[in-house]
């Protein structure tokens, strides 16, 4: 059953991320054609600029969780390849409750900061948008790493093996 919803989840960012990064491509192009072939119209695609930013937020923070699950973050590998046996798999389990803790952490600041920011009606400039859709990206980002490294604790997932698996 958890195979089945790491799958979906999985699904969701994947299509999400994609997603976003199609939506974020097309409209640097449409807003780079709109200034430089038909400069009257580019005041009325400002609001581009602004989607782009919010959505390049959400792609960094939701790709947080799939680059640790995939073995794409920073790791001491140098490090972690000349120890072998129970002193590995102490470091391995040292490594993923920081991990884990350090995210949770910042997945709470980042509610907080959602939170003050929503509380202050704060919103962008050209779409009217509450800015809690900038800001919301870091607390779920988060929250999603720390996902993945409770998964890692739990032993459902093995990052370090699936970065020698999977090629650069």
């Amino acid at each position: 059953m958890l195979h089945v919803a790491l799958h979906i989840l999985r699904t969701i960012e994947r299509v999400l991320l994609a997603g976003l990064m199609l939506a974020m491509s097309l409209g640097y192009v449409i807003n780079v054609i709109a200034r430089n072939a038909v400069p009257v119209l580019a005041p009325r695609l400002a609001w581009i600029e602004e989607a782009t930013l919010i959505a390049l937020a959400w792609v960094v923070f939701l790709g947080l969780g799939l680059a640790l699950e995939r073995g794409r973050h920073i790791t001491m590998s140098a490090f972690l390849g000349r120890i072998r046996g129970p002193a590995k798999a102490w470091i391995v389990g040292a490594i993923n409750l920081v991990g884990l803790l350090f995210s949770l952490y910042i997945a709470k600041i980042g509610v907080d900061i959602s939170v003050f920011v929503y509380n202050s009606g704060q919103v962008s400039p050209t779409l009217n948008l509450s800015v809690i859709w900038l800001y919301g990206a870091i607390p779920v980002g988060f929250a999603l790493l720390a996902l993945r490294y409770a998964l890692e604790l739990a032993g459902c997932s093995r990052r370090f093996d699936a970065a020698r698996a999977t090629p650069a």
